[in-house]
């Protein structure tokens, strides 16, 4: 993946500040988060492209979107996205992109993102999110492959779906054409207030 210099830097100044504000140090964020200190120093020097399995777990660590990450302090009070804009923050070996469009930190963390696979292309969280974090898909053209906890399932053209995101979940485009769709990710506030207060 290849993040532009200015939302590394962005995120950068971003983690850094959220961290301090917790009172945490490099160690301690470092355990909540699963990120090895290295990558964190390299985070919050601007040093490293980061990937999107980094970010997502920085963001749960920090209880904020990764929209939260990548927002400049003066964000204004009406964001209108244009059609080629949002920050890509996934990119398949196929060429495929994962773009974050908007998200929110108000009660519920939510994040929009548009998604286009190639043939071929595979994202996985093996991981999955924090408890109780819900994400829906709209497919827009093509078919994907929807793996929750080894089962696959197959959404196509002009089909939803809902899933905890909780646990390991990988999207496939196992098609022969561009698979695109749109996804929301919702955590909620108490969900989010849980894994703030659960220290290493």
């Amino acid at each position: 993946m290849s993040v532009p210099s200015d939302v590394v830097a962005t995120v950068a100044q971003n983690v850094r500040r959220l961290r301090t504000a917790r009172g945490w140090s490099l160690d301690a964020f470092a355990a909540r988060s699963g990120v090895s200190k290295g990558m964190l120093v390299q985070l919050e020097a601007a040093r490293t492209n980061p990937s999107l399995g980094t970010l997502c777990r920085v963001s749960e660590a920090l209880s904020v979107t990764v929209a939260a990450l990548i927002e400049t302090a003066d964000a204004p009070p009406v964001q209108v996205v244009p059609a080629d804009g949002g920050v890509t923050l996934w990119t398949g070996a196929g060429g495929g992109t994962g773009r974050l469009l908007v998200g929110s930190d108000e009660r519920e963390h939510v994040e929009l993102w548009r998604w286009e696979m190639a043939p071929g292309d595979t994202h996985a969280s093996e991981e999955g999110h924090v408890e109780g974090t819900l994400e829906m898909v709209h497919v827009l053209d093509g078919t994907l492959t929807l793996c929750v906890d080894g089962v696959d399932h197959l959404v196509g053209p002009g089909c939803a779906a809902s899933y905890r995101a909780d646990r390991s979940h990988v999207y496939r485009n196992d098609g022969r054409e561009i698979c695109r769709f749109v996804m929301v990710l919702l955590q909620t506030d108490a969900d989010l207030q849980a894994w703030a207060s659960s220290g290493p």
